[in-house]
């Protein structure tokens, strides 16, 4: 497309501030953030693509949906709404926000929710959203703490998806799903049938105790608790396992859960005192990997192997924010907006038909706002704009347009069609 003039000249504004600033090629420096939103918000923000997943085909769905923006300084603004794609656009790029946060389709317009009577606006819709965040595994984990990741941690992330997203689609039927890096250190679901849009509160609860499986404290040692006796395994905490144990080896490994003191007590403190004793005295006596230690202790449960099935979820299960997932009028940042303190992109990821895309998914690799502005305005330059299908935002939008979207559009029109029918019966 051809630039006009006026964008034009905004845009070299914007990338000559950035490049005033800029100490070494491709770093993210936060300073560099206003500038570098200018140029994504106006070229880059996939808004047609956006608007088409938020409006589903519904323009009150589109026009009731609450926006949140979070500014420079930490300004925090809510109860933003839209019209159109147009105005959404115009909104968002007037604010250059920090953050974009999602909330929930109201009964009214959210930006005129101070107009009306007392106690009348209420959240009505919402997608069915999940938050698993690297934090909650700090308990656990052994390579790194609070906001840092690295690969190996990363392994948690894929396993909870793995597992909450066969579960929604095999034990729940969900079709829609939409799985987002947070840009930082975790990801987000958001699941987008029909039918779990217009879930109540009561039913959000349901699914998401449902899929809580680690539970108490961080002072609680036990948080994993099979039924015992004749009691069966749950089916859906059996699929959980089959997950887990095909690559708990690799995880054990590579985590090293017993290679100190501190770490292998946390695990024996599950079992039974004289099992705990032995093996803590064996294994400070005799040098062993976590994967020999891991064998011993599998070998003293043979004949209690709920322990072994009960050690491996509590180091492996997701952990869910439930708070988020419970409550329609809950935020939760936006696809698409970047992440103020690593300025990376909160990019789909694929899953569904193809989960070897999941486990070479790579939040390493995901591009930030500096990369992708420095390579629009490379292509800019050469007189050959065309937003972020020329940058490395483009692989991630193949996903979200050609498998997400396509889908949801497919399922629509399918259901209007089923609804026509039906009217007509009737």
């Amino acid at each position: 497309m051809e630039l006009d003039l006026p964008v034009k000249e905004e845009l070299d504004v914007a990338a000559a501030a950035v490049d005033e600033q800029d100490s070494s090629e491709n770093k993210y420096d936060r300073s560099q953030l206003p500038h570098l939103l200018k140029i994504y918000y106006k070229s880059l923000f996939p808004y047609d693509k956006y608007w088409e997943w938020l409006h589903y085909g519904d323009d009150q769905m589109f026009s009731h949906r609450e926006f949140s923006f979070t500014l420079e300084d930490d300004v925090y603004v809510r109860y933003q709404s839209f019209e159109s794609r147009e105005s959404l656009e115009e909104g968002i790029r007037k604010a250059n926000p920090y953050k974009i946060d999602i909330g929930a389709i109201f009964n009214s317009k959210p930006c005129l929710h101070s107009r009306l009577p007392k106690g009348s606006f209420r959240a009505v819709k919402k997608e069915l959203v999940f938050d698993i965040d690297m934090t909650d595994y700090d308990d656990i984990r052994t390579c790194c703490r609070e906001a840092q990741i690295c690969p190996k941690c990363w392994k948690f992330i894929i396993i909870a998806i793995k597992i909450v997203d066969r579960a929604l689609r095999e034990d729940f039927g969900f079709k829609h799903l939409l799985w987002v890096y947070s840009g930082r250190r975790g990801v987000h679901c958001w699941v987008c049938d029909r039918q779990a849009i217009a879930l109540s509160q009561e039913a959000r609860v349901a699914i998401v105790e449902y899929l809580t499986l680690i539970k108490g404290g961080e002072q609680q040692g036990k948080k994993v608790k099979l039924p015992r006796g004749s009691s069966p395994m749950h089916p859906s905490i059996r699929s959980a396992l089959d997950i887990i144990k095909s690559c708990f080896k690799d995880l054990l490994v590579e985590q090293d859960f017993f290679e100190t003191a501190e770490q292998w007590k946390k695990v024996l403190a599950l079992l039974p005192k004289k099992v705990a004793d032995d093996l803590d005295r064996e294994w400070t006596e005799t040098p062993m990997s976590s994967l020999e230690k891991w064998g011993r202790l599998k070998s003293e449960l043979k004949d209690n192997m709920f322990l072994i099935d009960e050690i491996m979820l509590q180091w492996s299960y997701p952990r869910l924010d439930v708070n988020v997932s419970k409550g329609i009028n809950h935020l939760l940042k936006s696809p698409f907006c970047v992440h103020p303190k690593t300025g990376r992109v909160c990019v789909p990821i694929e899953t569904g038909k193809d989960m070897e895309k999941l486990t070479s998914f790579d939040p390493f690799a995901v591009p930030t706002v500096k990369q992708i502005c420095d390579e629009f305005i490379s292509v800019k330059d050469e007189g050959n704009s065309s937003g972020y299908n020329k940058s490395s935002l483009g692989p991630y939008m193949q996903f979200f347009c050609k498998r997400f979207l396509l889908d949801l559009k497919k399922d629509a029109m399918r259901q209007k069609k089923q609804d026509q029918q039906n009217s007509l019966e009737f």
